[in-house]
């Protein structure tokens, strides 16, 4: 993976310090939560043009590398992986000197949730993983193409994962630091299991309209209240972080 481009970030809140270094931004982000990372535009659009990426400035892609950088795992949904058009899960030379001098693995580990069984085997996903990923599915699929590859998970009922069992089999594997980048299914269910600790919302400063989609999908039997944890800044693009309100 390319290097991330160096762009300023300032705090904010709670206290302001100003042009960041990665050492003390990901300085508050090693404890081993389960967090959802999104971008939004101001009215709500999660794409643009129908991806994510679109949205995302040089500020956002550095701390999009450095969530990755602290992650045991990185959790997508198979629709993501292919509308993102996702390569095997590499981190820049920086993060993985970062990882390898505090004992992690050179790359997270990916994992891929299809509930379908949508994935390609031959993919580069697989072919070139520097790490073994692990595919999350539900029982009665033919998982014997990805014995060689991958390490499947299987889980749930149907074609609907279950959130739960499959964030405990991450974490008794020891990925207790699980990164999930989407899509707003997956994240919909995260949440109707209520497993999600954390939520990084970037804000870019821009108007979409149209019809994007949210950031979450699906049904809640009630709200999630969120605490503000901090408030970056990088021009007029801000950068939120929120936790479970306990």
């Amino acid at each position: 993976m390319a290097e991330a481009q160096h762009v300023a970030i300032d705090r904010v809140w709670p206290d302001a310090a100003s042009d960041l270094d990665d050492d003390a931004l990901v300085a508050v982000l090693r404890e081993p939560v389960l967090r959802v990372n999104f971008v939004s535009s101001v009215d709500g659009a999660a794409t643009r043009d129908g991806l994510s990426g679109g949205l995302g400035d040089a500020a956002d892609r550095r701390f999009f590398e450095l969530l990755r950088r602290v992650a045991d795992v990185v959790l997508v949904g198979a629709g993501t992986v292919r509308a993102e058009g996702y390569g095997p899960m590499r981190v820049s030379d920086a993060s993985v000197a970062w990882r390898e001098a505090h004992g992690l693995t050179p790359h997270p580990v990916f994992a891929i949730v299809s509930g379908s069984l949508d994935l390609d085997p031959a993919s580069r996903i697989f072919t070139e993983a520097p790490i073994r990923p692990i595919v999350v599915t539900t029982p009665g699929r033919d998982v014997a193409p990805f014995a060689e590859i991958a390490d499947v998970v299987e889980t749930g009922v149907g074609e609907r994962i279950d959130a739960a069992a499959a964030t405990e089999a991450l974490r008794a594997r020891g990925l207790a630091h699980i990164l999930c980048e989407g899509g707003p299914h997956l994240f919909g269910s995260l949440l109707a299991a209520d497993v999600v600790d954390e939520l990084c919302v970037t804000l870019e400063p821009s108007l979409e309209a149209g019809e994007s989609r949210r950031i979450a999908a699906g049904i809640l039997p009630a709200p999630r209240e969120l605490e503000l944890v901090h408030v970056l800044r990088s021009g007029s693009t801000l950068l939120l972080r929120y936790a479970r309100d306990a």
